[in-house]
């Protein structure tokens, strides 16, 4: 079962020496999410997907982050360097959940 969700998001930099990079999907997509994969969420309620970002796909987990109440998605450096983006920049993402025990 598959699941496909299209929104823009800020590309933000986590406060640490890490590097990660996030962005914060928007809380009524968050809430649709957190319905939708009620029974398929992971450990600290991650939900596994592949991303797009401007024509660049990845397998990944997104994680709910108690600050902002809303799931975040982590951006590799290598899907930034070829989409051209870096913190800051507004982007266009797709999501599609797989939703599978």
């Amino acid at each position: 079962m598959t699941a496909t969700y299209s929104f823009r998001g800020e590309l933000w930099l986590y406060p640490d020496a890490s590097g990660w990079h996030f962005i914060t999907l928007p809380p009524d997509l968050a809430d649709e999410i957190k319905d939708e994969a009620a029974p398929f969420r992971k450990g600290f309620g991650s939900v596994k997907v592949t991303a797009s970002i401007a024509g660049n796909s990845w397998a990944t987990s997104i994680f709910l982050e108690s600050k902002s109440q809303s799931y975040v998605l982590p951006v590799k450096k290598a899907i930034r360097t070829a989409a051209g983006i870096r913190a800051g920049d507004d982007v266009d993402v797709e999501l599609v959940l797989v939703l599978e025990r």
